[in-house]
């Protein structure tokens, strides 16, 4: 679906995909209304008047991954199924939102559609990672699966990389025996976080760091929400189109890789910053590497894709 971004999207909408999005919302109603207290809600249909509380204020507490689809879209009917699927499977760990394109022009403008189907999660109140395409099911698990693991770091919901047979996880946030934050001092954090509130959650953090510097839970922590709030003040688009045009540009490269971080394609940030370390010499090679340390900071020591990096890191430099 080809759509230009600079015209008026006043009038531009197909009344045929209204009406007909119109009867699958009383559908769905009656579906909910009859089903009772059936469980957590996981699939849901978004309008352009809905939009703000059923994506942005609802991802405030849980993710929101978008279905941007189209009744025409052959592809689209692939992929749509197996997106519902895996809500399901998830039962209120994410929520899946649906969104007709062709009835709900103000959405697509801001996602700047221009070819369906197209994913994208948001996660407090922020589009943080997404692709095109009808991908199988296999690699829309594992897409998913690295943005939970994305998402667990800020606190939000289960993910991130199982740990070992008998081994607490450890990602700041999450519930259960061996959670970091449970420790009562660490409570005024958790509860920022739970709130959506990274900047409280950071100067909570930066207290109990002041009273115990170096902390190991408390500066992975504010390292972590420091990061989101690098990548929140990017424009990605552009970083992405500098970074592709200039692969030896050290800024571009660095923000794609804190980018790639933070919607959870680890590997991918981790190879980007080592290929720069390989290409480049002096102080371009130094602030590639000091920033690929730096992300490895994020993680737990035990991490299996921080060891891996960090050997190859090893090897590029001795």
């Amino acid at each position: 679906m080809q759509q230009q971004r600079d015209f008026s999207l006043h009038g531009a909408v197909d009344l045929g995909a209204r009406k007909a999005a119109a009867q699958r919302r009383e559908q769905a109603s009656r579906s909910a209304a009859a089903d009772g207290d059936a469980g957590p809600v996981t699939v849901i249909e978004v309008t352009d008047e809905t939009f703000q509380t059923e994506v942005l204020e609802r991802s405030l507490t849980v993710p929101v991954i978008i279905d941007l689809w189209a009744e025409w879209c052959g592809p689209c009917k692939q992929l749509g199924p197996i997106l519902e699927k895996l809500a399901t499977e998830a039962a209120g760990a994410w929520v899946l939102a649906k969104v007709d394109t062709d009835a709900n022009p103000q959405i697509s403008a801001a996602f700047q559609v221009q070819s369906i189907p197209m994913v994208m999660a948001v996660v407090r109140g922020q589009p943080v990672d997404g692709f095109l395409g009808a991908l199988p099911e296999a690699q829309v698990r594992d897409w998913i699966s690295r943005l939970m693991g994305a998402v667990a770091q800020l606190g939000m919901g289960p993910g991130g990389d199982p740990a070992a047979p008998g081994e607490p996880q450890d990602y700041p946030g999450q519930e259960g025996p061996g959670d970091p934050l449970a420790d009562p001092a660490f409570a005024e954090a958790r509860e920022a976080m739970d709130r959506g509130d990274p900047d409280a959650a950071a100067a909570a953090f930066e207290k109990v760091l002041a009273a115990s510097p170096g902390d190991p839970v408390a500066t992975l922590g504010l390292a972590q929400i420091e990061l989101f709030r690098r990548v929140d003040s990017y424009d990605q688009a552009q970083a992405r189109k500098d970074a592709a045009g200039r692969p030896d540009d050290v800024e571009a490269q660095l923000k794609v890789a804190d980018i790639d971080v933070a919607g959870g394609r680890v590997d991918e940030a981790f190879d980007r910053l080592l290929g720069l370390v390989r290409r480049t010499s002096g102080e371009d090679r130094n602030r590639a590497r000091v920033h690929l340390v730096s992300l490895f900071d994020l993680f737990p020591p035990r991490d299996s894709r921080v060891a891996k990096a960090r050997a190859r890191l090893s090897s590029l430099l001795f």
